[in-house]
C-alpha cells in the first residue's frame, strides 16, 4: 500500500494519470469498447496509479458532512456534490486532469466518438455516494447539457474509490439491454477501477438497496463528456428510470410517476435556471437537509 509521501509525490510530480500506461493499449481498448454489445462500454481496473486512487479515497468527505446534496425520491436515495470549487484538493485535481483536452482525446479514440468536449461545470457529475439502504434504479441519463442546448451527452466515466468492498453489500453498476430484456454486464465498484461506456440508451443503475455498514459509503466520481453537434431545438429528454422485470406493479407505477416529476423539475431547470444547489438552499432555509 502507498504511504502518505509516496502518494504526494506522485502528485507533486503531476503525475494525475498514467498515459503512457494507455497509449499502448488504445487499439485493443478502442476494439473491445466498440464491439461490446448492445452498450459499448469497457470495465478498466487499476485505472489510475495506486497511490492516487488511495489519495483521493483518503480526502473523499465523509457521508455525514452536511454540504452534500440529497438526492431521496422513489427511484434513488444518494447524495452528491459537483460543485468545481467544492471539491477537494486532490479529487478537483484529477477531476480538471479527466476534462483535459490530452485525455478527452484519449476517451474520444477508445469510444470512436469524434469531437468530445468536457463539462467544465461537471453538471450532474463530480462525487457520489450512497450508504446503507441507498440505491439508483435502472435509467438511461438526460440526453443534452442543462444550459448549453447544442452539447448532446455521449458517455460517462464512473471512478470507483471503495477500498475492501465486500460483494455481499451488493452495489454493482449494472447495464442490461436497451428494451430491458436482460441484464448484459455487471461490475463491482471496487477501488481504483472505473467503467466507461456509451449514453444515453443504455440502461444503467445498482437498483437494490445497499447492505454496507453504516459506517461505509459506496464512493465514486464520475464524468460525462458531450459533442456540439445538436441543433439548439433538439429533443431534451430528462433522466428516465425503468423497472426491472422483478419489480411489481405498485413500484412500477410509482416509477412512472416519479419519472413524469423529473421531466417537469428538468424543464424547470433548463428554462428558468434552477439548480439542483439552489433548490437544496431553499429547502436548507426551510429547515430541512439538501435535498
Amino acid at each position: 500500500m502507498p504511504s502518505a509521501s509516496e502518494a504526494r509525490k506522485v502528485v507533486d510530480d503531476g503525475r494525475l494519470f498514467p498515459y503512457e500506461r494507455y497509449e499502448s493499449r488504445v487499439g485493443e481498448l478502442a476494439e473491445r469498447y466498440q464491439s461490446t454489445t448492445p452498450i459499448p462500454h469497457v470495465y478498466l481496473q487499476n485505472f489510475l496509479d495506486e497511490a492516487v486512487a488511495r489519495a483521493m479515497r483518503s480526502e473523499f468527505p465523509d457521508h455525514d458532512d452536511e454540504t452534500w446534496i440529497q438526492y431521496k425520491h422513489i427511484n434513488e436515495r444518494k447524495s452528491g456534490k459537483h460543485v468545481r470549487a467544492e471539491l477537494p484538493d486532490l479529487i478537483g485535481k484529477v477531476v480538471d486532469e479527466l476534462n483535459s483536452p490530452e485525455f478527452v482525446s484519449l476517451v474520444s479514440r477508445i469510444t470512436g466518438i469524434p469531437g468530445l468536449l468536457a463539462d467544465p461545470t461537471i453538471e450532474g457529475g463530480g462525487m457520489h455516494q450512497a450508504t446503507s439502504g441507498g440505491y439508483l434504479n435502472m435509467h438511461t441519463d438526460f440526453t443534452m447539457h442543462r444550459a448549453i442546448p447544442n452539447w448532446r451527452r455521449r458517455c460517462n466515466l464512473i471512478l470507483y474509490l471503495n477500498d475492501g468492498w465486500d460483494p455481499a453489500w451488493g452495489g454493482c453498476i449494472d447495464f442490461w439491454a436497451p428494451d430491458m430484456s436482460r441484464q448484459v454486464a455487471s461490475y463491482p465498484p471496487q477501488l481504483n477501477c472505473a467503467v466507461l461506456f456509451n449514453t444515453p440508451g443504455a440502461p444503467h443503475g445498482f437498483p437494490d438497496p445497499l447492505r454496507c455498514p453504516d459506517n461505509v459509503a459506496r464512493k465514486s466520481v464520475q464524468f460525462y463528456y458531450y459533442t456540439a453537434d445538436a441543433p439548439p431545438d433538439a429533443a431534451h429528454h430528462a433522466t428516465h428510470y425503468m423497472p426491472v422485470p422483478k419489480d411489481g406493479r405498485v413500484k412500477r407505477i410509482l416509477i412512472r410517476i416519479d419519472n413524469g416529476m423529473l421531466a417537469i423539475y428538468a424543464w424547470m431547470k433548463r428554462r428558468l435556471g434552477l439548480s439542483d444547489e439552489t433548490v437544496s438552499w431553499v429547502l436548507g432555509k426551510l429547515g430541512g437537509r439538501k435535498h
